[in-house]
């Protein structure tokens, strides 16, 4: 996946893939770690948050439907590595918190 081409979306738009489509896959293990993997990086990348919901829906049923749903997220990460909320230590302990709602 190193020289994929970068993508401009996480998730297709096309209605979402059911559990009878496609072929199952027989070895669910790197899927898995993968999906894991991408559902630790939600916590900085909140713009993939629905995209690896719907990957890790499938867990139990893995299809081929869904690997490629998880590549594209990858595809996305790829071409957007720029984009992340920065967590870094604050001088004091106060909370500050921003919101534009009236």
């Amino acid at each position: 996946m190193a020289n994929c081409n970068p993508i401009a979306t996480p998730a297709d738009t096309k209605p979402k893939a059911s559990t009878a489509n496609g072929k199952l896959i027989d070895d669910a293990t790197t899927y898995r770690s993968i999906a894991g993997a991408l559902q630790y990086l939600t916590i900085t990348r909140p713009d993939i948050a629905y995209a690896v919901e719907q990957v890790c829906l499938h867990m139990h049923a893995l299809r081929d439907v869904h690997h490629t749903m998880m590549k594209r997220i990858l595809w996305y990460v790829k071409g957007t590595t720029s984009l992340n909320i920065q967590l870094r230590a604050a001088p004091s302990s106060m909370i500050t918190a921003y919101s534009d709602t009236d």
